[in-house]
């Protein structure tokens, strides 16, 4: 999967006329090759995909990572170093670019440090963005990629399942964090173990629960903290971050209530925002333009009287956020293999907030559901 995906980007490079490109986004860097290091810029170490259109491909990474990249990385070449030694990382790339005419780099992906050492070496006219190229491979995905989806599916289910189960008057929500974390990484864990082979590749869910109760829930990126939950709040949960499952991502929420909706304002909210979804997946199909989608979502809520809202939905794959977005301005025609988040929401600036939103395959006649998990006003009554 990952020489054929190095070939093909080798042909693409070629005939954009570049002459290297130099990768540093970690999503891409696996996507590319397989190889992952969990530090990367974080602590100051780069590592870099050097893929020539005809030279060997060649991963520089920190000599910490040398076992890891041996065994993962499909690539012609493995350059490690150290730190403080010699010249670090920027030994191996004097030499690419000394004989490089046209250098491409992901300008909004590449770390600082290394882009103020390529800018030393390479002038501005001898610069490329080689982000669209990757961008436009990565956005309909092959079977196996497809595969991760459906599996990210299920541990998505198991979380939000496990969420639901946990919210209740007097729980705090960080309960619900806990108990959403402990049933994804159980059904990461055994889909790991029946359907791959990767002991290097963890289970465990690794980003902090969003979520947000009571006079919070109009905060949409609210973390779980110790605030405790009341009977008749609504609980907004999100697992976009979290629905992580072999560096598959993808976007899944809902909004609860605990026991009644005590204010019934907040239940004619929450149906248009039902209702934009619904618009949103009437116009989800193959040859569909992605912004087509955003406006049908849009229009229900604009004619409800609510503001217009922020885009209906993304692409995922191995970046939270991919290639095309559903959004005003976005063209992209929709092809069979793309996955998506779509949403529903309204916002009330102070007062309410309503999400419901999944995740999707666009197929050769429409779309293939794969987050799954009830989203009528009577199912989200919970506790």
């Amino acid at each position: 999967m990952f020489t054929e995906r190095m070939e093909m980007f080798r042909r693409r490079l070629a005939v954009e006329g570049i002459d290297v490109a130099l990768i540093t986004d970690d999503d891409s860097v696996y996507y590319l090759t397989g190889y992952y290091d969990y530090l990367h810029m974080e602590f100051g170490r780069p590592t870099i995909l050097v893929v020539p259109h005809q030279d060997e491909s060649l991963l520089i990474t920190p000599n910490m990572e040398a076992d890891m990249a041996a065994a993962a990385a499909r690539v012609d070449r493995i350059a490690v170093w150290n730190d403080g030694l010699g010249n670090e990382w920027r030994q191996e790339l004097l030499a690419v670019l000394a004989s490089a005419h046209r250098v491409a780099v992901e300008p909004d992906r590449m770390p600082p440090l290394v882009r103020n050492f390529v800018d030393t070496l390479v002038e501005e006219g001898r610069l490329a963005d080689v982000t669209p190229v990757v961008g436009a491979m990565r956005m309909v995905k092959s079977p196996a990629e497809l595969q991760l989806a459906r599996h990210a599916g299920q541990v998505a289910d198991a979380m939000m399942d496990a969420g639901r189960a946990a919210i209740g008057a007097g729980v705090p929500e960080f309960e619900v964090a806990l108990a959403t974390s402990d049933a994804g990484t159980r059904k990461a864990a055994e889909l790991l173990d029946a359907h791959y082979d990767d002991t290097c590749m963890s289970p465990n869910t690794h980003f902090l629960q969003i979520m947000a109760s009571g006079s919070e829930i109009t905060k949409p990126h609210h973390r779980a903290s110790t605030r405790v939950m009341r009977h008749g709040e609504p609980v907004f949960l999100c697992f976009c971050g979290m629905t992580n499952f072999h560096r598959f991502k993808l976007g899944f929420d809902r909004t609860f209530w605990i026991g009644e909706v005590v204010d019934r304002q907040q239940a004619d909210v929450y149906q248009v925002a039902l209702a934009s979804q619904a618009a949103a997946l009437s116009a989800l199909r193959p040859g569909a333009t992605a912004d087509s989608v955003h406006a049908a979502y849009a229009e229900v809520i604009s004619d409800a009287g609510f503001d217009y809202p922020f885009r209906c939905g993304r692409a995922t794959g191995y970046s939270y956020l991919e290639k095309p977005e559903l959004v005003f301005g976005d063209t992209t025609v929709l092809e069979p293999g793309m996955v998506l988040a779509v949403d529903g929401s309204v916002s009330v600036s102070g007062t309410f907030r309503a999400q419901v939103g999944d995740s999707f395959i666009v197929t050769d006649d429409g779309y293939e559901q794969i987050t799954n998990h009830p989203k009528d006003l009577s199912d989200v009554v919970v506790g």
